[in-house]
């Protein structure tokens, strides 16, 4: 259940929230919702690039019995960054960069651990799309440890141009994988990298995987095969953490 505290219902408040630039996670539309106020709703949300999905009303009655008109607004529990800004600024300030992109990471335990690692590790930026990933609220942040309240989140429109930049941005595109990949410490990752980290269950998608420069393995000796998503996550930043330091001597 979302805490009342992270949402704001209404066609005129939710409204106002977008225009006043509050960060908003998701946008709950009724489905057959209609008249003049719900389109200005939807050209407003459209003008700021808020994501709506429309849903039946019985989904937005489990989080509010109120009035809400058909309408609801999750609020986000981070202020989103842009990767078009954000990675000249890194090269700005002299930082050697370093990102790690999740591509369909939807349980927001797994989630709040890679942010607690990367946080830990000095990662630049976490990236993840608008669809088809996990709610950056509240209880991400709680189970990041509060890692979230410091690193960068960009949440893109479309995570395969979002990486087809950090590639002409000169960025190392490593995927994991496990097949036609290298063993992970092979790999280098002393330069620009952005480390793409895919789904338990589905992996990196196709057409990302196509834009990576380099494959990366984790071997697995077991009888299971299957590291969780923010271990292996663990593993691979902290092999880019490893190297940087010994190339750097003690700088990453």
């Amino acid at each position: 259940m979302i805490d009342k505290t992270q949402y704001i219902f209404g066609l005129r408040p939710v409204i106002e929230a977008i225009e006043s630039g509050k960060e908003i996670d998701k946008l709950y539309v009724k489905k057959d919702l209609s008249g003049d106020l719900s389109k200005e709703l939807l050209e407003v949300a459209r003008a700021h690039g808020v994501l709506v999905q429309r849903v039946p009303v019985q989904r937005i009655d489990r989080i509010t019995r109120k009035n809400h008109q058909g309408v609801l607004a999750v609020l986000s529990a981070v202020t989103y960054y842009h990767l078009d800004s954000l990675v000249p600024q890194l090269y700005e300030d002299g930082v050697n960069p370093f990102v790690v992109v999740l591509d369909g990471v939807t349980d927001v335990r797994n989630f709040g651990a890679i942010a607690r690692t990367c946080e830990c590790a000095g990662v630049s930026a976490i990236v993840i799309p608008e669809r088809n990933s996990v709610s950056v609220n509240a209880d991400a942040v709680k189970t990041s440890a509060g890692a979230l309240n410091y690193l960068p989140v960009c949440r893109e429109r479309n995570l395969v141009n979002a990486v087809k930049f950090l590639h002409d941005s000169g960025f190392k595109i490593v995927g994991t994988s496990d097949k036609n990949s290298h063993n992970y410490t092979h790999c280098d990752y002393t330069g620009p990298v952005a480390l793409v980290m895919g789904s338990e269950d589905e992996g990196i998608s196709p057409e990302i995987m196509k834009l990576c420069d380099t494959r990366a393995v984790i071997p697995e000796f077991g009888e299971i095969n299957s590291l969780n998503v923010s271990v292996a996550s663990g593993i691979m930043i902290y092999e880019v953490v490893r190297q940087r330091l010994n190339d750097n001597q003690g700088v990453i």
